[in-house]
């Protein structure tokens, strides 16, 4: 598994028909490039990138909230139930060697928090914008699409991985 890459595609299980298509896109550029896709395994988001990644031929990890995997999308590979509810967003992020942020509410903003207290890189796709009293936090590496997205999230890994992170 160490030539694969594992990336976590976060965003709402409500999103917009924009927001669709960006995580669609996003799921097929990851499989064409080999990586793996890691999301929280419902609707919205979740379901456009495992969508777009089976698409073209990728592997799907879904990491649920609730105790039954049949709550998975019909796109996932390999659900993993968790009974967690929310607090399953800290294993969305931090399982991926990167994170690609499309859109999002609450759940995605902690999904970003937790993976950047980790040091993950956070690709961002029209998803929040960080800032504190006292200034701009560039802490989300901004992306102008699918492509773009997964080629910061690719290089993020390989720099990564040069620099002794798994």
């Amino acid at each position: 598994m160490e030539d694969k890459y594992f990336v976590s595609v976060i965003g709402a299980s409500n999103c917009s028909a924009r927001e669709s298509k960006l995580a669609e896109e996003v799921g097929r550029e990851l499989a064409k490039r080999g990586a793996v896709v890691i999301c929280g395994g419902l609707n919205g988001v979740m379901e456009a990138v495992c969508r777009g990644a089976k698409s073209e031929g990728g592997l799907t990890i879904g990491i649920l909230p609730s105790n039954n995997r049949l709550d998975a999308n019909p796109y996932v590979d390999i659900p993993i139930i968790t009974g967690l509810g929310y607090a399953r967003n800290s294993i969305v992020a931090r399982s991926g060697q990167a994170v690609i942020a499309v859109g999002g509410k609450y759940g995605t903003l902690s999904e970003i928090a937790y993976a950047l207290q980790d040091k993950i890189p956070v690709i961002g796709l029209g998803t929040w914008k960080l800032a504190t009293s006292k200034s701009k936090d560039e802490s989300i590496v901004i992306a102008n699409n699918a492509s773009d997205a997964v080629d910061k999230a690719i290089e993020s890994i390989r720099q990564g991985v040069k620099n002794g992170f798994h």
